[in-house]
């Protein structure tokens, strides 16, 4: 899948941060939301520490409206030394305006994870807000958003898709049936590969997922998304090694391109796409750091 355009840090990101050494967000698989809470600063810390590929630290729903001016100054204050993304809360609300000038010029900013993204307009005034070239991933939430999902996908800065499932299901009322929620999945899916984005994040780990966080997971990887959102720091791993590429992937691509590489036997038509695949599988594990260059 084409990987995104990696935007520009602002000036005030040159400096090395811990969480440098995360992998670039197009090819994150998992995805840890941290509520900002300033009576609990110790979970930014732990989460910091985690296996996770990208770290959330959330403003929105994660976040008691009561605390929500204090846990915006302690995220504020953690980004000075510290890179992670921000769950901001949906556009246009006073919640959103007073997200954004708390952290837009913090110097840990990844980029904005934007709470319930219905339209493109959403992302444009965001973005307007920012003053500078932060990726955007448009957290799609409802039914509004996964309709008007390829539109938000063309927009520019908008840098990856996510499923809030929980919140999809309440506005529509479905199941958590895998076959209920295709339809939504696969919508994301296909509008992030029109506009050019990498594959889309699935919706959360819940914390008392057990034995249903592999089944599940499985299913995010049968519907061609390649990341989680995880409530729980203890997930991300296992998210990791279930959204792969796994070892056998890799030895199975490496087999498949000394096979049909370089002009090799291109038996039927069914060999370009079988290398494609597989060339595929071979950039996204350098990229994870899985694969030697």
């Amino acid at each position: 899948m084409t990987a995104a355009p990696a935007l520009p840090r602002t000036a005030a990101d040159a400096r090395p941060m811990a969480g440098d050494h995360r992998p670039p967000p197009d090819v994150a698989r998992s995805w840890l939301l941290v509520p900002g809470r300033p009576d609990s600063p110790d979970a930014l810390d732990a989460a910091a520490a985690s296996r996770a590929d990208a770290i959330i630290l959330d403003l929105e729903d994660g976040l008691p409206a009561p605390l929500r001016p204090e846990g915006r100054r302690t995220v504020r204050s953690w980004l000075s030394t510290h890179r992670a993304w921000v769950r901001i809360s949906t556009a246009g609300t006073p919640d959103w305006s007073d997200d954004l000038t708390a952290i837009a010029d913090a110097p840990g900013l990844a980029g904005i994870v934007l709470a319930k993204t219905e339209s493109p307009v959403q992302i444009a005034a965001t973005l307007g807000r920012l003053g500078a070239r932060v990726p955007v991933v448009a957290l799609v939430e409802s039914a509004l958003g996964v309709e008007n999902a390829s539109e938000i996908a063309r927009r520019p800065g908008c840098a990856r898709l996510a499923f809030g499932l929980g919140d999809f299901r309440r506005d529509t009322g479905v199941s958590a049936d895998p076959m209920a929620l295709a339809y939504a999945r696969g919508r994301l899916v296909v509008s992030s590969r029109a506009a050019g984005l990498p594959a889309p994040i699935d919706g959360p780990t819940l914390k008392n997922a057990g034995e249903r966080l592999d089944e599940e997971t499985q299913v995010t990887a049968s519907m061609g998304m390649t990341a989680r959102l995880c409530l729980d720091a203890d997930h991300a791993a296992r998210v990791n090694e279930l959204l792969g590429p796994s070892p056998d992937d890799i030895a199975s691509a490496q087999e498949t391109v000394a096979q049909l590489g370089d002009g090799g036997d291109l038996y039927d038509g069914s060999a370009l796409p079988m290398l494609g695949r597989a060339e595929s599988v071979l950039e996204r594990a350098t990229r994870l750091g899985l694969l030697d260059d």
